[in-house]
């Protein structure tokens, strides 16, 4: 069955979330969440150039009225991408500040929509749309090789505290679209001019469940990799391997502060060394 996903909206809507988006980085740099903000930039990059690259240029699922593909895509790309993969970042660290940094995205989806609706009734109104036919097997073949390759992993490790935290990289996948779907849905900008509520659900489901949630264990491993030798203000700390960061991720807790010993080369020489001599 085609899910198609539509948005109609007036561009005040597209000035607000901008201003938004600036403040929501120059909050991240001055919290000292450096590596949250690349992650969230590169998100940027990444939903614009499969946006645009693939699902426009590659499968001819876009179309718009009332303003231009490319620029209007490039806002979109960037609104999702920073505000989701930044909520990723924050969920797979477990941040002490995660239902504040929470809180703080999905007020700002709930609300945009009824500020522009309110006082951008004379703004330009855009529709924009995608049909899913074409890709989304490839996104549902994405979904099940991350899990797959997780629960594989997770069969064959035999310590429990270095085993993938299925459930919460479940969570934070399904939630991370299905909070904005939602939000979209109730400010009357996703499926606006749909008559049928099922179609409305429909959309809001498989996106929910599909879209971002296929990147949720490939982040993971992305986020245990880097942070297993880089700190959040990006120095360097004690370097450990892929497993034991997970064994440090799977015993915090939300709430925790994060404490990295400082990276000391000459201690990691010294080891270096008495391993050599060993050998």
């Amino acid at each position: 069955m085609e899910i198609v996903a539509q948005r109609v909206f007036n561009t005040l809507y597209i000035y607000l979330d901008t201003g938004f988006l600036v403040l929501f980085c120059a909050l991240l740099f001055f919290r000292k969440r450096h590596l949250t903000l690349l992650f969230a930039l590169a998100g940027g990059v990444l939903y614009m150039l499969v946006d645009y690259g693939i699902f426009h240029l590659l499968c001819h699922a876009r179309s718009i009225e009332g303003g231009n593909l490319f620029w209007v895509l490039l806002w979109m790309s960037f609104s999702y991408g920073i505000t989701n993969f930044a909520f990723l970042w924050l969920w797979m660290k477990k941040d002490e500040h995660l239902p504040e940094w929470c809180l703080l995205i999905w007020a700002w989806w709930l609300c945009a929509p009824m500020l522009a609706e309110t006082f951008g009734q004379n703004f330009p109104t855009v529709t924009i749309q995608r049909t899913t036919g074409a890709y989304h097997g490839y996104m549902a073949l994405i979904l099940f090789l991350g899990y797959g390759s997780a629960i594989v992993y997770n069969f064959r490790q035999t310590e429990r505290a270095k085993r993938f935290p299925l459930g919460w990289l479940l969570a934070g996948g399904i939630l991370a679209q299905f909070a904005w779907e939602a939000a979209l849905l109730i400010g009357g900008i996703r499926s606006a001019e749909f008559a049928s509520a099922w179609d409305k659900l429909m959309t809001l489901a498989v996106n929910s469940l599909l879209e971002t949630n296929l990147g949720a264990v490939p982040i993971f491993c992305i986020y245990a990799k880097i942070t297993s030798r880089l700190g959040e203000n990006l120095a360097r700390r004690t370097p450990i391997s892929f497993t034991e960061r997970i064994a440090e991720l799977n015993k915090r807790k939300v709430r925790d502060a994060e404490i990295f010993l400082p990276y000391d080369p000459e201690k990691e020489k010294n080891e270096a060394d008495a391993v050599c001599r060993t050998e």
